[in-house]
C-alpha cells in the first residue's frame, strides 16, 4: 500500500484541481466534450473514491466535507462576475458523485472482506 502522505498529497491536489476548474473563468477552461453533469459527478465521484484512499476511517466526514465543498463552488460561482454561475443542479450532480463514489468504495471493502475470509484470513 501507499504511504499515508502519498496518498493525502494525491487527494489535495485532486481537490486543488477540482477547485480550480470550479472557479477559474470560463474562457481558461479546456473544451470537454461530456454533458455538463456527467463532468460534475465524474468528478466528485473521483474525489470520493481518492479521499477514501486517503481517508479510510473518516468516510463520513470525507463525504459531507465534499458536499460542502460543492455546493460551496456553487455559491461561490453564483458570486463571481468571471463567466461562471451557479447551479443547483450541478450541485446535485456533485452530491450523485459523491454517492457513486461511497457505493463504489463499500462494495470494494465488502469485496476484500469476502475474499480475505475465502482464503481464511
Amino acid at each position: 500500500m501507499l504511504p499515508p502522505q502519498f496518498r493525502i498529497a494525491v487527494f489535495t491536489l485532486a481537490c486543488l484541481v477540482v477547485a480550480w476548474a470550479s472557479l477559474a473563468p470560463g474562457s481558461a477552461l479546456p473544451t470537454v466534450t461530456l454533458w455538463d453533469k456527467v463532468e460534475h459527478a465524474g468528478a466528485y465521484s473521483a474525489l470520493t473514491l481518492l479521499g477514501a484512499f486517503a481517508f479510510p476511517a473518516r468516510l463520513t466526514r470525507l463525504a459531507v466535507g465534499l458536499f460542502a465543498g460543492g455546493v460551496g463552488v456553487e455559491l461561490l460561482q453564483s458570486q463571481m462576475a468571471l463567466g461562471r454561475q451557479g447551479d443547483p443542479a450541478d450541485a446535485l450532480a456533485n452530491t450523485l458523485g459523491i454517492a457513486a463514489g461511497l457505493i463504489a468504495t463499500l462494495a470494494v471493502r465488502e469485496l476484500i472482506k469476502v475474499k480475505s475470509r475465502a482464503r481464511g484470513e
